[in-house]
């Protein structure tokens, strides 16, 4: 690996390496030393501008959000949370490490905390009190954080031959008369494992709820 020119080494450049890193391999599979042999530096340069792997996730997960930010568009506020919803499905769909990221920090970075300021900022015009506020943003967030974790996850093993093996045998091998419903249902529960339908009609039953307590 041919090294970095002395003097270019900059923390947009470890972040956008480190990204890359990270969308091959999962952040499971990133480590610094890795990142210091694709930028052809030894570990300790890049020490000079993160202070540790978790300062440097925080970082590439900032990067995410700012560059690919939901926004909340126009119309009800319904609309506007569908929007910042899917936008942030959207993205976490884009960079899977996302959902890693978001998961394994969630209160730690300026752009999550945007994020928070977007959302909490639409319901409190449609008339959410503070704590109602808060909660649905809860909600709503950790919907989105753990569908599209799930979604990401059976994608994954859908894609892999041996997952596809190991999920038809699973399937085949459940006893009818242990569990009666879950055979009888399998058709419909491979049907509605991920996907946009499946996202947006749990969004629709918490946007319904939400809309009635706001009532």
């Amino acid at each position: 690996m041919p090294r970095t020119p002395r003097n270019t080494l900059s923390p947009e450049l470890i972040v956008e390496t480190a990204l890359g890193l990270m969308e091959a391999k999962g952040t499971n599979g990133f480590s610094l030393r890795a990142l210091a042999g694709e930028l052809g530096v030894g570990p300790m340069a890049i020490y000079t501008y993160f202070r540790n792997k978790d300062e440097l996730y925080d970082a590439v997960r900032d990067h995410l959000l700012a560059t690919g930010a939901p926004t909340p568009g126009d119309g009800p506020w319904q609309d506007q949370v569908r929007s910042i919803c899917g936008g942030l499905r959207d993205l976490m769909l884009q960079h899977p490490c996302l959902v890693q990221l978001l998961g394994g920090r969630p209160l730690s970075g300026q752009e999550t905390v945007g994020l928070a300021e977007i959302h909490l900022r639409v319901l409190r015009s449609a008339g959410f009190g503070p704590e109602d506020a808060a909660r649905a943003h809860i909600a709503l967030f950790t919907y989105v954080l753990g569908s599209t974790s799930w979604e990401t996850q059976l994608k994954a093993e859908r894609q892999d031959p041996e997952g596809r093996r190991r999920l038809r045998a699973t399937m085949e091998s459940l006893s009818s008369a242990d569990y009666p419903t879950v055979v009888e249902l399998a058709p419909e529960l491979s049907l509605t494992s991920g996907g946009p339908e499946q996202f947006e009609y749990g969004l629709d039953l918490l946007l319904a709820g939400l809309s009635a307590r706001l009532g």
